[in-house]
């Protein structure tokens, strides 16, 4: 299994797609969230919400719990994981399965105008606002996860750079 981390419009979304191709199936930590949010009777722009709750009344790992479950349901060991936020998740997801794991930076400016121009429902529409979900990430552990990673791809640049980049890990450690 393969894991990728990043701040918010890092790149994490372009990076799967890169990969898909290699036969992985995905899921997205984030839109587990956006499930749990609609099941709780919350509208999608509070998933942060949602998210928070989970993890004051689950644990830290919530969330990563919630996606072993449903890896559980597939029966398959070949996935993409995106969206880890923490130690706590990374920790759980190391007991439970052997992973990968691929951390995607770029800086602060470069991920609002990405968000930005991504325009879904739960992105920020202010600096402001995109500064308080980044603190929030933050809390959660995302920095520490980051630094965790067996590797890590700078996507300050353009996509075409990028994808160079995801072709020399992929042909590096052979994902």
């Amino acid at each position: 299994m393969i894991a990728v981390v990043g701040m918010p419009g890092s790149g994490k979304g372009e990076f799967l797609r890169i990969v898909i191709d290699s036969g992985y199936r995905f899921i997205s930590m984030g839109d587990i969230v956006r499930e749990e949010t609609i099941k709780m009777g919350y509208p999608v722009e509070e998933s942060g919400k949602v998210a928070q709750m989970l993890r004051d009344k689950e644990g830290l790992d919530a969330i990563a719990l919630l996606t072993l479950d449903k890896i559980r349901e597939t029966h398959d060991n070949k996935f993409i994981i995106e969206g880890i936020r923490g130690i706590k998740e990374i920790e759980k997801f190391r007991k439970e399965i052997d992973f990968f794991l691929v951390g995607i930076h770029a800086s602060p400016k470069v991920r609002f105008e990405r968000l930005k121009n991504r325009a879904r429902e739960d992105d920020p529409k202010t600096f402001e606002d995109f500064y308080k979900r980044d603190s929030r990430e933050l809390s959660w552990g995302l920095g520490e996860a980051l630094a965790l990673s067996d590797v890590i791809i700078d996507n300050n640049g353009t996509l075409k750079e990028f994808k160079a980049s995801v072709d020399m890990v992929i042909k590096k450690y052979e994902l």
